[in-house]
């Protein structure tokens, strides 16, 4: 019987799932229909992450740690669907007893940072390294990235139980690229509420000196600032918050699309954390 073949013409790389021993720790679990429609939407548009999927060979996605129910990953292969229609998607968990039935085009396998060997061109973990400590962080981005394919990109990250404050950081196989904060325009009261679901890598970081408390205290500001817009609608505030922010020096990415979010992106080397003295 002839082997069966990835969209590129090699042999399928799914078909020796869970050959290798998972590296991680189980997670809560916590997941929710739509939790991750914020970091979705972000996905189908940035241009990186758009130009990189249609571009790859073997479209392979995986969303690793997706949790107790496959809601968000089955979420995850329809919006990038969108974006190139023959994306194959898995969902990796590193407990088996999470480990679901293959549904709706999408795998599901046994996996942690390894990726079960698989060789994804796109890999998503969010809420997986909330529960891990600072300083593993490096390595646990490190074993990711070695098991993405050429221009393979990973998207690491956290948001609240509902999915209204969220925070991630894009990544290629050099390291971060960008950090993005989104939210919901409508119940988050300041742009700094997000601190407390920053990313691992930053989330201790957070104090006087380091960059991304001085983000977050300048969107603050800006947003006090721009109280006057309040009464065009929280996201019309959020422009111009963003506006006056450019206008200080903060290089933060300027989106043509009209969007649902509220969204603040800048590039890594603004929130890098303060090398240790």
């Amino acid at each position: 019987m002839p082997e069966p073949r990835a969209a590129g013409g090699g042999p399928d790389p799914t078909e020796s799932l869970g050959a290798r021993k998972p590296l991680g720790t189980v997670t809560r679990g916590t997941t929710g229909v739509n939790r991750l429609r914020r970091s979705d939407r972000w996905l189908t548009h940035e241009p990186v992450v758009v130009e990189r999927l249609r571009a790859a060979a073997d479209p392979l996605i995986v969303d690793l740690g997706y949790g107790a129910r496959p809601v968000t990953t089955l979420e995850l292969a329809t919006r990038l669907r969108r974006v190139r229609a023959d994306v194959r998607v898995v969902g990796l968990e590193i407990d088996p007893e999470r480990v679901v039935p293959d549904r709706d085009g999408v795998r599901f396998a046994r996996g942690g940072f390894e990726l079960a060997g698989l060789r994804p061109v796109l890999v998503r973990a969010f809420n997986v390294l909330r529960q891990y400590d600072e300083a593993q962080v490096a390595s646990a981005w490190a074993t990711i990235l070695r098991g993405l394919a050429p221009g393979g990109l990973l998207l690491e990250g956290t948001c609240d139980e509902l999915g209204r404050r969220c925070a991630w950081i894009l990544l290629d196989r050099d390291g971060p690229i960008s950090l993005t904060l989104a939210w919901d325009p409508f119940t988050v009261d300041k742009p700094s509420d997000i601190a407390e679901r920053l990313p691992k890598a930053l989330i201790h970081r957070n104090i006087r000196g380091e960059p991304i408390h001085t983000l977050l205290a300048a969107a603050d500001r800006a947003w006090s600032h721009a109280a006057p817009m309040a009464v065009y609608g929280p996201r019309t505030r959020w422009r111009a918050a963003a506006e006056l922010l450019r206008e200080q020096g903060f290089p933060v990415r300027v989106y043509r699309r009209r969007m649902r979010d509220c969204v603040l992106t800048v590039p890594w080397d603004r929130v890098r954390p303060a090398p240790a003295r």
